[in-house]
């Protein structure tokens, strides 16, 4: 699989650092990935990454967007056929990402293709029964199918992206991996880890409050499943995740 056919988005807010050390083990010599950065309005110094990583391409936002709008912008900025989606907590070797990208030219059955963690990262899908499934660490060979996985690292064919027209920004900082991996088993595709092509997640902590952090996923989670299974099902949840809406709909308050 040739390097240049392969463009990696990377979505970073705070973790300059982190950002650093995946840049340094993605952008080796010789390396010929596109390379996309979309900065969420970081102000810890990230700026300064520009002179040490010159063929990357950094696009700096003014603000903080969320995740799934700023994961739209390095979409449109990317131009090869294979995007990798790439947190900025990730380390993967250039070797991996192609053979990520190799997998998924020989493979028309499958829509999209992850590395395995050194930690949990496959789940089911949210449902309105079973909300918030937990990540698990994959298991099952060489090809792990799985219904849905962490959006740490996930690799799509563009036409993939083009055909969804844009990820629903509705998803605002959670909720973008859950509808790529919705999308696809609609297609009647494929998603799977390769068990031999691996990467290092560091799960950084979260730059984000605690209590943004817990109501993102309950607005994400929320927008999921009214798409999925009906306003009123979405709306439910919403309530239900809500310390004031649980104490309604139990009676207690």
């Amino acid at each position: 699989m040739e390097q240049n056919n392969i463009s990696v988005v990377i979505v970073s807010f705070h973790r300059a650092e982190q950002l650093r050390q995946s840049l340094s083990t993605l952008c080796q010599p010789g390396s010929q990935f596109q390379v996309v950065v979309v900065d969420n309005g970081s102000r810890d110094g990230a700026a300064s990454l520009d002179d040490e990583f010159p063929d990357v391409r950094f696009s700096r936002l003014p603000r903080n967007f969320g995740l799934t709008r700023a994961l739209n912008i390095g979409i449109r900025a990317a131009d090869r056929d294979y995007i990798l989606l790439l947190h900025d907590d990730v380390q993967i070797e250039p070797s991996a990402v192609a053979a990520l990208a190799e997998f998924l030219e020989n493979r028309p059955d499958v829509g999209a293709v992850c590395p395995q963690f050194n930690g949990p990262q496959v789940r089911a899908l949210p449902t309105p029964s079973k909300a918030d499934p937990p990540l698990e660490t994959p298991t099952g060979g060489d090809e792990i199918t799985a219904e849905c996985v962490s959006g740490a690292a996930i690799m799509v064919r563009a036409t993939f992206l083009r055909s969804m027209g844009h990820i629903d920004e509705r998803y605002g900082n959670y909720g973008s991996a859950l509808e790529i991996c919705a999308q696809i088993r609609s297609s009647n595709r494929k998603l799977i880890v390769l068990n031999a092509v691996t990467a290092i997640h560091n799960s950084a902590p979260s730059p984000m409050p605690k209590g943004s952090l817990k109501n993102d996923r309950a607005a994400g989670t929320a927008a999921f499943i009214g798409k999925h299974f009906g306003f009123g099902a979405g709306l439910l949840y919403r309530l239900k995740s809500s310390p004031f809406g649980a104490a309604k709909i139990d009676g207690s308050g």
